[in-house]
């Protein structure tokens, strides 16, 4: 547990540094928010996109570790929602707090810091992982919240949907990834290069990026915020874990990759679906603070865990 809490550390260590720098306004909220837009647009797509590139999809692409993942984070998912249903919330708050227990950050925290910590062979579990939550949770949140204030689903919310989808530099450059894959073409050493220095930048940057922009979030709706850090942290990574151990299970190092992708802290962009929507910004905000800190315990925990499958 030590020797893992101490491999995780440096990773949180760049996160308070980042906080410490929005927080003493050293960089301000307009500085970090050009950081996430260079990480989300440049850094992170050429690491993902070069991580893809070099996997096969037919060796990485697993169907059952898919499912069995989806149908942990649906358990969740359902008993945040009627955890929001008793205590009288509407679709829309319940959709953004069902999203706060389910979506973790994988993108900006878990691509770098899993495939460190457990091995270059993570890549293809962690970005299945990143998969569903983009493709199936991100798309969930924005059909409930949207028909839910029109009154009625129609053709118009399907194609923001799947604007998103096409808009968002991951879904991007994971599947050009594959299909530069799956084409075997080779990668000229030079672009090579460029997309490994331009991908090392990725994990310092969103690292610091998280940091900053925690120093920014609202510690309001405290009650709520500690119930939707303890869905993500403990229940969210429970389920899963009964889900690929159990019901489907999967191979022993996949299983321990996606438990460990589940045991992440509420992901950034929950608070930018709420603000962008005017659903629950502050909660989600609250949540993504509080699971963050007591992130640095508990990921460690889980990671020290399943490193014994």
């Amino acid at each position: 547990m030590l020797a893992i809490f101490l491999k995780t550390l440096p990773f949180f260590a760049l996160i308070g540094l980042g906080y410490w720098a929005g927080r003493t306004r050293f960089f301000s909220e307009e500085a970090t928010a050009y950081l996430t837009k260079f990480v989300f647009y440049f850094a992170l797509s050429a690491m993902l996109f070069r991580f893809a590139a070099n996997l096969s999809l037919a060796e990485v692409l697993n169907w059952r570790l898919m499912g069995a993942y989806l149908l942990g984070c649906c358990a969740v998912y359902g008993l945040a929602t009627l955890v929001a249903m008793l205590r009288k919330q509407d679709i829309a708050t319940a959709a953004v707090e069902a999203q706060c227990a389910t979506i973790g950050n994988v993108g900006f925290l878990g691509v770098p810091m899993l495939t460190l910590l457990m091995g270059p062979e993570a890549i293809g579990p962690v970005m299945l992982v990143l998969a569903v939550d983009l493709i199936v949770f991100s798309s969930l949140i924005v059909i409930l919240i949207t028909g839910s204030k029109d009154g009625n689903m129609n053709l118009s919310i399907l194609r923001t949907v799947a604007a998103g989808l096409i808009r968002n530099p991951m879904i991007v450059a994971i599947s050009l990834g594959f299909i530069w894959s799956a084409l075997a073409l080779p990668i000229p050493a030079p672009v090579n290069e460029f997309l490994a220095i331009l991908g090392g930048a990725a994990t310092p940057g969103a690292l610091f990026a998280i940091g900053a922009s925690l120093a920014s979030k609202s510690a309001e709706r405290a009650g709520v915020a500690l119930w939707l850090s303890f869905a993500k942290l403990v229940l969210h990574p429970l389920f899963v874990a009964i889900a690929v151990l159990w019901i489907l299970p999967i191979d022993p190092y996949s299983a321990s990759v996606v438990i460990a992708a589940a045991a992440l802290p509420v992901a950034g962009n929950v608070y930018m679906l709420a603000q962008h929507y005017g659903v629950a910004p502050h909660r989600a905000s609250a949540a993504i603070l509080f699971s963050t800190i007591a992130s640095i315990a508990t990921v460690s925990l889980v990671i020290a865990w399943v490193s014994q499958f």
